[in-house]
């Protein structure tokens, strides 16, 4: 089955046509628009979480880096009073 084919089954399911009658041009253009308007909406979704996963790793990152620069400080402390 083509997409044409899949496009014209969805259009006919959704009207009042009679299996055998031609799609318009203006109802296939009416479910492309359609179509592409979820498209768009689902990828604006997964966009979106894929950002706020990226951020809270950014998040997770710069907590170790910190906790990585302390760990150092104090062990670099730690080891300057022992040589004293």
């Amino acid at each position: 089955m083509t997409a044409h084919d899949d496009a014209r089954r969805r259009a006919m399911a959704s009207s009042t046509r009679k299996p055998g009658e031609d799609v318009t041009a203006e109802e296939l253009s009416a479910f492309t628009k359609n179509l592409l308007e979820q498209m768009q909406g689902r990828f604006q979704t997964m966009s979106d979480a894929i950002i706020t996963k990226i951020d809270d790793v950014q998040a997770r990152i710069d907590e170790l880096e910190r906790s990585v620069h302390e760990i150092a400080s104090e062990a670099g402390r730690n080891g300057s009073e022992e040589k004293k």
